[in-house]
């Protein structure tokens, strides 16, 4: 198996070798050269099977001959050992033909957690082998850093900084990443917005003497494994309320695109999925362009769901470059007409997008709106996030077909929303309880590339 850059321009690599690298040296993203297939039987398979079993099943024949079944195994068992649910990922039933998938049992309480935990199992086990080490820096909305830190910390051979926007994210995924105590993980408060943080990280690994340097990973959604990762509940959830046999269809409230795209993939694979739904907040870039107005971006406007505020979706690219008929040099013009503002997409491209993707918006006030009635009709008590996408499903005339919502994070992560919608404030769980007493860390830097660069130099441990 060998995966190859969205623009076309970077050497074909391996699993390990593009989980490693992250971001590919022409600036693209790493998709897998072919998808690979399963048969109707072998996701029949799957019925009661245990989470672990589906994602070895799932994944295996993307990772190639890089590990072996045993290895992969003992990874993937490590990997989720620690979430707080024994199905994982459980569904719960909100309406007729209305799911809801909990992604939020991991250690911290986001669906990040499934392919963090999997990929800090999987950096360990290759770097240990080849006795390496990496610098490994992320840009966060809010919760791909804490499980990134949650992941890494104290490994000999990693060190982490995480860059997230000051003052734009919620007080607990704050301090999920500022109250570590492990000296190889870092907390960056930076001036600007996400997409700021973003496109600072991709300076980073477009400076190859840097890049080199410090032999810089990342593990954002970037990170082919990453989506990897996120394929795997498409198929349990999909499975449990009657696939191979029915088609189902899935809602993502998502600002990045790569747990959506995660969908897409599964669908490739032979999963039999109705409809991709596109769920966004009023940051809904996405759901303009679907809508056929091109992907031009404006003004970040700060929510009570920050995870999706966003401008840049770094996982379109790898929907782009499908819809283009992987065609890296298109997506590469693409991706310079962004840097200038914007670009539209040819009426050929977005029909491709469309016949894959369907999207809807939810406001502020929809947003809340449905956290207050869910809670009420069902006891299931959403964060903003998932409050997004349960609203665009709603929207959605929901039919014969069943529906399954993903719920991307646990509620007490965002508590002052949600009490300010529901009346009730959300306790951490108990392994948590302390969060707030505990001392935090962090450092306050400005939007310089050159500062950023000193500072991570300056921390590396020796």
């Amino acid at each position: 198996m060998k995966y190859i850059s969205t623009r076309g321009q970077a050497p074909a690599l391996t699993f390990e070798d593009a989980m490693l690298t992250g971001l590919a040296r022409d600036g693209g993203l790493y998709v897998p050269e072919t998808i690979p297939t399963l048969s109707a039987d072998q996701i029949a398979g799957m019925a009661g099977k245990s989470y672990e079993d589906v994602a070895f099943t799932v994944m295996r024949p993307f990772v190639g001959d890089v590990f072996t079944d045993t290895e992969f195994k003992e990874i993937i068992a490590r990997a989720y050992a620690g979430f707080g649910h024994a199905t994982r990922a459980p569904l719960v039933q909100l309406d007729q033909g209305h799911f809801l998938l909990e992604l939020f049992h991991g250690p911290t309480l986001a669906f990040k957690d499934f392919a963090m935990q999997l990929i800090g199992q999987l950096f360990q086990t290759a770097l240990g082998r080849r006795g390496e080490r990496v610098t490994i820096v992320g840009a966060t909305s809010g919760d791909t850093g804490s499980a990134a830190i949650e992941a890494f910390r104290g490994l000999d051979n990693v060190d982490v900084f995480i860059l997230y926007p000051h003052g734009r994210i919620s007080e607990v995924q704050r301090r999920q990443m500022t109250t570590p105590t492990e000296s190889n993980v870092h907390a960056l408060a930076m001036d600007g917005d996400f997409d700021d943080c973003q496109a600072r990280l991709k300076d980073m690994f477009n400076d190859f003497e840097f890049r080199d340097g410090v032999r810089l990973a990342g593990v954002n959604s970037i990170n082919w494994a990453r989506v990897l990762a996120q394929v795997v509940y498409y198929f349990t959830s999909a499975v449990s309320v009657g696939a191979p046999h029915r088609k189902v269809s899935f809602t993502v409230p998502t600002g990045n695109f790569g747990d959506i795209f995660a969908g897409y993939i599964a669908k490739q694979m032979g999963l039999p999925i109705d409809r991709l739904v596109v769920a966004t907040n009023q940051n809904d870039i996405l759901h303009r362009c679907l809508g056929g107005q091109g992907y031009h971006k404006g003004e970040t406007t700060p929510s009570i769901s920050p995870s999706m505020d966003i401008q840049v979706s770094s996982n379109f690219e790898r929907a782009l470059f499908d819809a283009y008929g992987r065609d890296g040099g298109a997506v590469a013009q693409l991706m310079d007409e962004l840097k200038a503002g914007g670009f539209d997409v040819s009426q050929g491209a977005m029909q491709v997008l469309q016949d894959h993707y369907d999207s809807g918006r939810a406001s502020e006030d929809e947003t809340s709106a449905t956290i207050t009635s869910t809670l009420k009709t069902t006891g299931e008590l959403l964060c903003p996030h998932s409050a997004i996408g349960v609203k665009v499903a709603m929207d959605q005339n929901l039919g014969e077909v069943p529906m399954i919502t993903l719920a991307t994070a646990h509620p007490a992560k965002f508590p002052d929303a949600v009490e300010a919608a529901s009346g009730i404030r959300p306790p951490l769980p108990p392994r948590m309880a302390d969060l707030y007493d505990r001392d935090e860390r962090v450092t306050r830097i400005a939007n310089d590339l050159d500062a950023l660069k000193s500072h991570i130099k300056g921390h590396i441990r020796p």
